[in-house]
């Protein structure tokens, strides 16, 4: 009886000097490390679900029906989903109308649609804490800040820009004359688009992965397939370990850091959004990496909507840099209407930012005692919502 362990008192102390004998340096090197894997994972998964459209000719049917404009939106959501970057979706977006491939009407919808797919990463990645109820609370409501900004932001500009496009002579509207009339103004000379710095360093383990698919599997949609579900499992073994590491002393030192200089104001979150997407070329990854940090609570829940404001303002840089490179009227036009949907969305919700951050942390306590509520919002808002609106716009416009 003298031998046996007491859980309330010993085991927390033992796990308080475990802890310290962890030197920092070995857990910043850990993070490090899970970091990577994330990137990558998050890289595989895009590579596989790529070759899967690419191969099925996905990704082209996706944008062949477009004159329903909420049909164009569904389009952007789900390639964005594919690709997992917006900024790839639209850079493709603007490279198809600069080819002719594609309307300027088409165009602006299936921009909105990018915006709202690249949201999607963000709740799966949330989905890995659903062991820790507290963790996956403050995840989940930091990925439904992002849903909700640039879902509230689409239900405001969509219906604007669709029934005033009625109303003119070239089915255009408000928002896309606008950017029509900024890009008469601007002239840019011709660059090439830029690399990914985060596609260059993950490209030893993306390759290794297509190099299982190909093995395993004789035809490209299969090995995309198989790719995806690998880079799924790795970006969920990934995430949990650096939770895991951000709950320990790596998460102090951290802490102080982020609270005082990244994180202390409102503008400077938004502005670590915009940098470090512009870096990275992907919104995806900058707002699925805050997921994790928001729910290890490294960083305050009400900082993470600026950031995430910030970061789909940062993967308008690239559309902007594609239109450069095909220097059309109406390739610069949807690149700028990139550019002023993101700055209509953060000017309406911020000063009204106590609607997103409510909402999002009501529906987060929600999922954290019900995690179906989770998995309900993503059939919900990226599946039911969209065929029924898909409906109702084609009985409206059957009626016209």
């Amino acid at each position: 009886m003298t031998n046996r362990i007491t859980p309330s008192s010993d085991q927390p102390a033992f796990e308080r000097q475990t802890r310290r004998e962890t030197p920092a340096w070995m857990r910043g090197l850990y993070a490090g490390l899970c970091l990577y894997l994330f990137l990558a994972a998050l890289n595989v998964l895009g590579s596989g679900l790529g070759t899967f459209g690419g191969e099925s000719d996905f990704l082209a049917r996706a944008f062949a029906y477009g004159e329903n404009p909420f049909i164009a939106l569904l389009a952007g959501v789900l390639v964005t989903m594919i690709v997992q970057s917006s900024s790839f979706t639209s850079a493709l977006i603007v490279t198809l109308v600069a080819s002719g491939e594609m309307t300027l009407g088409t165009a602006v919808f299936a921009i909105m649609g990018a915006n709202i797919g690249t949201a999607v990463t963000g709740v799966i990645v949330a989905l890995a804490n659903m062991r820790i109820k507290r963790n996956f609370r403050r995840s989940f409501t930091a990925a439904l800040m992002h849903d909700f900004f640039n879902i509230l932001t689409v239900a405001v500009v969509f219906p604007i820009e669709w029934l005033s496009g009625m109303f003119h002579e070239a089915g255009r509207g408000v928002f896309t004359r606008l950017a029509g009339s900024l890009a008469e103004l601007i002239g840019l000379e011709e660059v090439a688009r830029p690399n990914s710095p985060i596609k260059v360093i993950t490209a030893p383990i993306v390759d290794a992965f297509d190099a299982i698919g190909s093995f395993l599997l004789p035809t490209s949609p299969a090995q995309g397939l198989v790719v995806a579900g690998l880079g799924m499992l790795l970006m969920f073994a990934a995430l949990i370990f650096m939770v895991q590491n951000l709950r320990g002393a790596l998460l102090r030192h951290m802490d102080g850091l982020f609270r005082t200089y990244f994180f202390r104001t409102d503008l400077r979150a938004y502005g670590v959004g915009v940098v470090s997407t512009v870096l990275v070329q992907s919104s995806t990854i900058t707002s699925s990496l805050m997921v994790p940090l928001a729910g290890a609570g490294v960083v305050r829940m009400r900082r993470v909507l600026p950031f995430m404001m910030g970061a789909n303002l940062g993967t308008t840089v690239t559309s902007v840099l594609a239109a450069t490179a095909n220097p059309i009227a109406a390739a610069m036009t949807v690149a700028l209407f990139h550019v002023i949907f993101n700055l209509t969305g953060t000017a309406i919700w911020y000063p009204l930012r106590h609607i997103p951050l409510r909402v999002a942390s009501w529906y987060g306590k929600l999922a954290a005692k019900r995690t179906r509520y989770a998995f309900l919002f993503l059939i919900g808002v990226f599946f039911i919502v969209p065929l029924a609106g898909i409906a109702a716009t084609e009985l409206f416009m059957s009626l016209r």
